[in-house]
């Protein structure tokens, strides 16, 4: 259990080493599959148990190599990031499940890459040091590069190069921050880092405002805040379901970033930098939240639909922990998971739409067999009901959450922003549904034939077929949400309590200066 720290960190990498030692051709899918398997109920396994931990508050503290921390890497587990962490893994399940329908064959590395980015995800959770937090941003952000680009072409080449063209700048931008952080205070540890920005003379303030600043625009920069949004909508549109599935999470890295650092380093200690950035941020997620909103009116296609739901979500939780209420935290906290899962399985379903209409890109009606069409139907109508907030999914409980725990200064204006956008959802969402599933098919869709001689060619009768493993990984996702539902009490205490201990830095801080190295190198 002393290791238990970063065993979601070096379970997936073991994995990704052992997916590259049997892809060979000649061992066969199974085998490949059943070591991604065992490396992922593993990574499930220790991220329940570290949920388990940090539950009674105690913030655990790793020193890799047993260096101190403003030496070496040093991992920090408190109810947040273990919280993050399990979200992942339960997440990735259902991603990795998906996948092994049969997509996994068609693009090279998938096990390894998949692994990978989970070291990558796992570790910008955990760690305690801000480059080191920038060094699994490169973990995560170059297997989802091999993810996306794996068998591409055309549409989605074009898209996958735009989303590493925009990364790249990104981490540019993101080590110029670091530097002058680090030649500005003398070291990139968090909890080092809240204790020196305290005590940063007046004459310094100005440079640490701009590099505070540019760390805060590369994490909203990651979590698609208005205007840096505009590589997500194509790359989650053009990625498979299974990755873009995954990709999910990746804006919630961005939004746990500004939420852990502005916590940190922006808190009541930090003196004059206290709260800075939060003004401009706050009308930023706003006007993001009306953008993502009207996307998902405009939305012609599912999965467009479902990237601009990504961010609906996005900018709901930055005005929530924009707030910086540690119940309207926990909150968030809650509608954090319930998003992503809920957006993970409309990737999904979106998938088999897309395959049953051939080349069709826009909001046509299903053309598959009736019993195919009312699964997908189904299951359609419980991720928009719960995504739209209808009770008593956890899509309800997570907003209703949200705006009973809004301060009263703010009732107001927040009210009036997160509801309006709910209701623009939910037209949208309407309208996508009574479109593509609601119109009744011709007689031969009902046989199982394709009316479209051009979809035919393409394509066949098979790709109108449901797959079980794909429609198990959408039921999964789906039951996680109901799941939320029925132990909504105590999943929104642990989230409050996670609230709670995150606008305590004292804590934070003081646990690590507790933690000496067991033995001095020489």
């Amino acid at each position: 259990m002393s290791h238990l720290a970063i065993l979601p960190i070096l379970l997936p990498l073991l994995g990704a080493a052992a997916s590259l030692f049997v892809e060979h051709r000649r061992i066969g899918a199974t085998v490949q599959r059943s070591v991604a398997w065992v490396s992922m109920l593993a990574t499930l396994a220790a991220s329940l148990a570290l949920v388990t931990r940090a539950g009674d508050g105690e913030i655990l503290v790793y020193l890799l190599g047993d260096w101190p921390a403003r030496l070496g890497i040093a991992l920090m587990v408190d109810r947040l990031s273990a919280l993050m962490v399990l979200v992942t893994a339960l997440l990735a399940v259902a991603c990795l499940l998906h996948a092994c329908s049969g997509w996994d064959r068609r693009a090279p590395h998938f096990h390894a890459l998949f692994q990978f980015q989970l070291v990558g995800l796992n570790g910008a959770f955990l760690t305690g040091d801000v480059f080191n937090l920038f060094v699994f941003f490169e973990v995560l952000l170059i297997a989802s590069y091999g993810l996306m680009l794996s068998g591409g072409r055309g549409v989605r080449m074009a898209a996958g190069m735009h989303y590493v063209a925009f990364n790249v700048a990104a981490s540019t931008l993101f080590l110029v921050g670091l530097g002058l952080l680090y030649g500005l205070l003398g070291t990139l540890n968090m909890a080092e880092l809240a204790v020196r920005i305290a005590a940063l003379p007046a004459h310094d303030q100005s440079l640490a405002k701009a590099a505070v600043g540019i760390l805060l625009a590369v994490f909203c920069g990651k979590a698609a805040v208005l205007p840096l949004y505009l590589w997500l909508p194509e790359t989650y549109t053009r990625a498979p379901a299974a990755v873009a599935a995954l990709f999910v999470v990746m804006t919630k890295v961005g939004i746990y970033a500004v939420l852990r650092v502005g916590s940190l380093l922006l808190g009541e200690p930090a003196g004059e930098l206290a709260g800075y950035g939060w003004d401009w941020l706050m009308p930023a997620a706003v006007a993001t939240l009306a953008m993502a909103a009207l996307g998902v009116l405009a939305a012609s296609r599912l999965r467009m639909l479902a990237a601009y739901l990504v961010l609906v979500s996005a900018a709901t939780l930055l005005i929530a922990f924009g707030l910086r209420q540690p119940d309207i935290i926990g909150a968030g906290l809650y509608y954090l998971a319930h998003s992503t899962f809920v957006a993970a399985a409309l990737f999904m379903i979106a998938d088999f739409v897309r395959r049953t209409r051939g080349d069709a890109g826009d909001f046509t009606e299903l053309l598959a067999p009736l019993p195919a069409r009312g699964l997908v139907a189904g299951l359609f109508l419980i991720a928009a009901m719960s995504v739209a907030g209808i009770p008593p999914l956890s899509g309800f409980i997570g907003k209703l959450a949200l705006l009973q725990a809004v301060p009263d200064a703010d009732v107001g204006w927040v009210w009036s922003v997160i509801l309006v956008s709910s209701l623009m959802v939910i037209v949208g969402l309407t309208r996508a549904g009574s479109r593509v599933f609601w119109r009744t098919p011709a007689k031969e869709l009902a046989a199982g034939h394709v009316t479209d001689p051009a979809s035919k060619a393409i394509h066949g009768p098979s790709r109108h077929a449901s797959r079980p493993l794909e429609t198990a990984a959408i039921v999964l996702l789906l039951g996680y949400g109901i799941a939320m539902s029925i132990y909504a009490a105590p999943l929104i205490a642990y989230a409050q309590d996670a609230g709670a201990q995150l606008m305590v830095p004292g804590d934070y801080v003081g646990t690590l200066k507790a933690t000496p190295p067991q033995r001095r190198a020489p």
